[in-house]
């Protein structure tokens, strides 16, 4: 394998392969976004305002260990990954609960400062490719690309399971028949990888969150109710031991770099 340390572009790429365990990891950590939120806010009774406080310091904290390592971290960057997708789902959450802004608007509000970001990101870096995030710049651009996605992704899956009364199983399905739909488009070369990457990543938030959703909430609700406790224990137990197992094996390394 080619040491990182050796390629030419002066700085280390910042983020992993897209390979399976790339996706795995993604949606057990949307998975916990959820449900880890739901868990601080509710059961430890940090309500709505403590919880968003909480979680904002403690991924401003694992960002500036992010920014500032050499390299992919994968413990750094998945505990980022993690934090982020608590900080989206608690967004969502405050824009919902406690300013009263609609599902509906904040979906599209979250679309277009995605559209924007990604908009800005082009006009000044000429590519979005993941393999490229190996400046400051980029990185900042990734990190809060991710957290619009993060953010729209929760907005919608909460639109599909609870206002259009589809429920989280049937919400599920839909958000698992679009990414597989996206699959087939890239690999049909309908759509190129970097609009297949970003469309699947703002999907997997939605189908993570009803993952969540339904293994946690009560069965008279539709769900399994496991709860948000044995939930998040669970996906966060699956999260390390992946992570773990990829700071052994370096199977998620990027080997090349774009542009």
């Amino acid at each position: 394998m080619e040491k990182l340390a050796q390629r030419p572009s002066g700085m280390l790429v910042k983020v992993p392969e897209i390979t399976m365990y790339f996706w795995i990891i993604k949606v057990l950590a949307t998975t916990v976004g959820e449900t880890f939120a739901d868990f601080l806010n509710t059961n430890l009774g940090l309500g709505l305002s403590g919880t968003s406080i909480a979680t904002f310091i403690a991924l401003a904290i694992v960002l500036f260990f992010q920014f500032n390592g050499k390299g992919y971290k994968p413990p750094v960057y998945w505990l980022a990954i993690v934090l982020i997708s608590i900080a989206g789902t608690l967004v969502t959450d405050n824009l919902t609960d406690n300013v009263g802004i609609s599902l509906i608007t904040s979906s599209i509000i979250f679309s277009i400062c995605l559209a924007a970001v990604f908009a800005v990101w082009y006009a000044k870096e000429k590519t979005l490719a993941i393999h490229s995030i190996h400046t400051p710049t980029r990185e900042a651009f990734y990190w809060l690309t991710i957290l619009f996605t993060f953010a729209l992704g929760t907005a919608t899956g909460d639109l599909f399971a609870e206002r259009l009364a589809l429920g989280y199983a049937r919400s599920l399905f839909v958000f698992a028949a679009l990414i597989a739909l996206i699959a087939i488009l890239w690999q049909k070369k309908v759509i190129n990888a970097v609009f297949g990457f970003w469309a699947v990543y703002v999907l997997t938030r939605p189908l993570g969150a009803s993952i969540g959703d339904l293994l946690s909430q009560d069965r008279k609700a539709g769900g399994f109710g496991l709860g948000t406790t044995v939930t998040s224990l669970i996906f966060l137990t699956l999260i390390t031991i992946t992570v773990t197992y990829l700071v052994r094996t370096e199977k998620d390394q990027i080997t090349t770099i774009a542009n």
